[in-house]
């Protein structure tokens, strides 16, 4: 049985309720989300598989379409479908990719062998480490290559300066407002709006990914 969308909004409209959802209007973020539902099923149907039936991507792409709506700001050269897009497909990308390293994941409590009083070793024991530590490790690590990535991909050369020296990226060391103003020869106020307006970029960045 087909599912029935609302409408897409109209240009003049998702500007109109991004106003009012700017200005915390709750039922307005809520019609941005609704009228935005056909876009989740048209990227949605790109990936429906075996594994995954299309409600599943649905279900999953109405997350990526609650982030978009919840990290765009009005002002943006693209329009709200266009981000939301990107950040549905990013949402469903990252769950194929789960559902793949699960699917192949050995568990690390599982019995590899016994030792030589007949009693069970795990790949766990082998390795002397807590589960927990070595989740959160590659957790850090994959965070971290993520934000290099996205230090490339949407900071200026400036900003990009900016953000390393400020916060010790790279292995840097942390610097203040006014030692990176020295350094790249800028005042300490437009270093400010330098790096807030490169967060504000990374944060919408990796939130959507």
């Amino acid at each position: 049985m087909s599912v029935s969308f609302p409408k897409p909004l109209t240009d003049k409209e998702e500007k109109y309720y991004i106003s009012l959802w700017e200005n915390g209007d709750e039922n307005a973020r809520d019609v941005l989300i609704e009228r935005n539902l056909r876009l989740v099923a048209h990227v949605a149907k790109k990936y429906t598989s075996s594994i995954h039936t299309m409600d599943d991507f649905i279900s999953i792409g109405t997350i990526g379409l609650i982030k978009a709506v919840n990290t765009y700001r009005s002002g943006k050269a693209t329009r709200l479908s266009t981000y939301a897009a990107k950040c549905i497909e990013n949402e469903i990308l990252m769950s194929i990719r789960a559902s793949k390293k699960n699917a192949s994941e050995v568990s690390i409590n599982l019995p590899i062998g016994s030792d030589n009083d007949g009693n069970e070793i795990s790949l766990n024991d082998i390795l002397g480490t807590e589960p927990d530590v070595v989740a959160d490790d590659i957790n850090l690590k994959i965070q971290v290559q993520a934000m290099i990535k996205a230090l490339n991909r949407v900071l200026t050369d400036r900003e990009k300066k900016v953000i390393i020296y400020r916060y010790g990226i790279l292995g840097t060391v942390p610097k203040t407002q006014r030692e990176v103003a020295s350094y790249l020869g800028i005042s300490r106020s437009y270093v400010s709006r330098i790096e807030k307006k490169a967060l504000e970029k990374l944060r919408e960045t990796l939130y959507c990914e």
